[in-house]
């Protein structure tokens, strides 16, 4: 209990004294305020959440390298987000959008529904606790007390059969 006191005044004590540099070089790597205050923010929460004993010797290194690797995590983070909203530009046909889609969102849930009723009983419980209750695939689990790799090959094959039914009946 001693050593965590220790470990959490020695990450409070740095906090205080060296937050505005370590702020001031996340800024300076990713020009973006809102977006460095979250990543000394999570260096923080990064360092108390290490279950190591950790001393002011090596902590100033330690929250450097978290913090480089955070900023690697966001770049890294920011490339795929540009990459996939090219994709999708890319796709988007800019003269079929028009005022009247060829579907609904009425139909959609309709076709939806009636490819949910092809699944067998299993696969049907599980993908409607995944898409309508927003469950995952432990939660599914341990609620149908199944085995989780059990729960995780019939949600994917629920999800082929949708899939494949959806983009026929969608063409």
């Amino acid at each position: 209990m001693e050593q965590l006191e220790t470990k959490f005044s020695t990450i409070g004590k740095f906090y205080k004294e060296h937050f505005n540099d370590l702020r001031a070089f996340v800024i300076s790597r990713i020009k973006e305020t809102e977006s460095a205050d979250d990543i000394v923010q999570n260096v923080f929460i990064k360092l108390l959440s290490i279950d190591r004993i950790l001393t002011e010797e090596t902590l100033s290194n330690l929250v450097y390298t978290i913090a480089r690797n955070l900023i690697y995590d966001y770049y890294r983070h920011k490339k795929y987000v540009n990459d996939y909203s090219y994709y999708v530009v890319s796709k988007t046909d800019i003269t079929s959008c028009d005022d009247s889609s060829k579907y609904t969102v009425a139909d959609i849930i309709e076709v939806l529904d009636f490819g949910i009723q092809r699944l067998n009983e299993n696969q049907r419980k599980i993908y409607r606790m995944n898409i309508y209750d927003d469950l995952e695939v432990s939660e599914i689990s341990k609620t149908l007390n199944m085995n989780y790799k059990s729960v995780e090959n019939k949600l994917g094959s629920a999800r082929k059969v949708i899939r494949k039914y959806m983009s026929k009946m969608l063409a």
